[in-house]
């Protein structure tokens, strides 16, 4: 399967950093082919500049500034998203890549009747969410909803295959994590992407 990871910290020694490595090591260790993008490393501009917004629903030229993390998109079959979750969402080197890359004619496709939008990303049929938040799991699902978990399954999961499977694994309590709970949440994600 060939499989795209989305990689947002900007610490090269920081847990998710771990996380990173073990899910591309688990994913090339079964055999899949990765294309592995850390957003931070690549210098990657989170900003959606003035003459991008005016080119956003321009097919075709929207892409241009962006066309290597498209062609990324429109290879894979999977995505995986490793980043922590920072005031309740995604960093905002990954909300940039979202508003840059994530476009009309790419991820969606808009009806000229002012339908329902389309799904363009219809080649993915897996995707894993990967994240650390601080807060206890009960803060995040029943008190806040877990709005970047959101993000992924309500916002972006319709824009992919019908039927697209979604997982889901996050380390909460990060600021009383232990040695052993990061262990434990690695395994489990060398686990679970081994068998992605």
């Amino acid at each position: 399967m060939r499989i795209h990871v989305i990689f947002a910290h900007p610490v090269d020694t920081s847990f998710n950093a771990a996380i990173h490595r073990t899910v591309v090591a688990a994913l090339e260790r079964a055999g899949h082919e990765v294309r592995d993008f850390d957003l931070h490393a690549r210098g990657f501009d989170p900003t959606l500049g003035a003459r991008e917004r005016e080119d956003y629903h321009t097919t075709g030229v929207n892409e241009a500034p962006v066309r290597e993390y498209v062609d990324a998109l429109r290879w894979a079959d999977a995505l995986v998203f490793v980043f922590p979750t920072w005031w309740y969402g995604v960093p905002a080197i990954l909300k940039g890549y979202l508003d840059r890359v994530w476009l009309p004619g790419v991820a969606f496709h808009l009806p000229e009747d002012g339908g329902r939008i389309q799904p363009g990303l219809t080649n993915i049929r897996k995707l894993a969410i990967i994240t650390t938040h601080g807060s206890p799991w009960w803060f995040m699902k029943f008190w806040m909803r877990d709005p970047g978990k959101a993000v992924f399954t309500r916002g972006l999961r319709p824009l992919m295959a019908r039927g697209c499977r979604v997982v889901h694994l996050a380390h909460a309590s990060m600021d009383k994590s232990t040695p052993e709970s990061r262990r434990r949440f690695l395994a489990k994600v060398d686990k679970t992407l081994s068998r992605f």
